[in-house]
């Protein structure tokens, strides 16, 4: 078991230190499972007095790390790529029709989660396309939270839409047969 006693936080480290409850739901589990993966060894922590801290940082890498995609995030991760594809072709068309349905979308949802994601949409298509591919590739929690408010519908025609979710079906099935 790693511990290590700290006597007093500055501001800054109490600001970066999570309680277990807090750890247990960014983690979305117990708060015991978060001090069974702090005993052993998985999650680093110290202790004040008798209470442990783990970094926010930490957590959030366990969290990247443990969670695997559902199927329909896998769904959407294959959508996704094959709209990087169409976006490397074809930048300023699939950027144009992108702010376009952003438009839309912030006339439809002026309030809430789904604002904030269309916040971070819009910066993302004013900046370097590179961030807009990872934003559509990357398996981070923030990229499945900007595929649900993604503005890209209509890049991809119906035809190109099933020829990819048929690979993908085909691919989830090679892999449950082995």
């Amino acid at each position: 078991m790693r511990t290590v006693v700290i006597d007093a936080l500055t501001s800054a480290e109490s600001d970066d230190l999570l309680t277990t409850g807090e750890a247990a739901k960014l983690l979305n589990t117990s708060r015991q499972h978060v001090v069974d993966l702090c005993n052993s060894g998985d999650l680093p922590f110290t202790t004040t007095g008798r209470h442990r801290r783990v970094k926010r940082a930490d957590v959030e890498a366990l969290r990247t790390r443990t969670q695997r995609l559902t199927r329909d995030q896998l769904r959407s991760l294959w959508l996704n790529h094959a709209v990087a594809g169409k976006l490397v072709a074809d930048p300023e068309h699939i950027l144009d029709l992108a702010r376009t349905n952003l438009a839309r979308m912030r006339a439809a949802n002026s309030r809430g989660q789904a604002r904030r994601w269309l916040d971070v949409w819009e910066t993302l298509l004013d900046g370097p396309i590179e961030d807009v591919m990872e934003a559509l590739t990357s398996r981070s929690p923030r990229a499945r939270e900007l595929w649900q408010n993604s503005p890209f519908a209509g890049v991809l025609d119906e035809a190109e839409r099933a020829q990819v979710l048929s690979r993908y079906a085909n691919a989830r099935h090679a892999t449950s047969t082995r």
